[in-house]
């Protein structure tokens, strides 16, 4: 299945194309555009657009794209709903959870060096698989 968002991909972008292809769609292709251009690049290509408002997958009321994506798809692992918390405090520039702080310096370092968003995105999953075995381990450690 395609998947679409908006491009130079950061934060909830990256995370939710992670969960996508690790929980949701392990075929997924992901596919990047201008604002703009996403809703009418969804059609023609059929694919499901992410972290825009007008898409279920959106963000509003204060929840990224994936929190979104969790709902959606009955994700219940507490490793993923830790993850959801780090990237809500990432994107939304909240304190807690601390590690919040140093998910958002990664991820916009990583679209300082002027990378395509497939290379940032190929580039960045082991960094998101490395922060839900961290959340898997914190979860179990309760």
């Amino acid at each position: 299945m395609k998947w679409i968002t908006r491009e130079r991909i950061r934060i909830d972008r990256v995370s939710s194309a992670w969960l996508i292809k690790k929980f949701v769609d392990p075929a997924a292709e992901f596919l990047f555009a201008p604002r703009a251009e996403i809703l009418e690049r969804a059609t023609a290509e059929g694919a499901t657009p992410y972290h825009i408002p007008e898409a279920e997958l959106g963000q509003r009321d204060g929840k990224t794209a994936f929190d979104a994506i969790i709902a959606k798809y009955d994700l219940t692992d507490p490793a993923l709903l830790l993850m959801a918390d780090m990237v809500r405090a990432a994107d939304r520039h909240l304190s807690e959870p601390a590690e919040g702080a140093g998910v958002a310096a990664m991820s916009h370092g990583f679209a300082l060096m002027d990378l395509t968003d497939e290379q940032i995105l190929a580039q960045q999953t082991p960094m998101w698989e490395a922060l839900y075995h961290f959340c898997q381990a914190k979860t179990k450690s309760r």
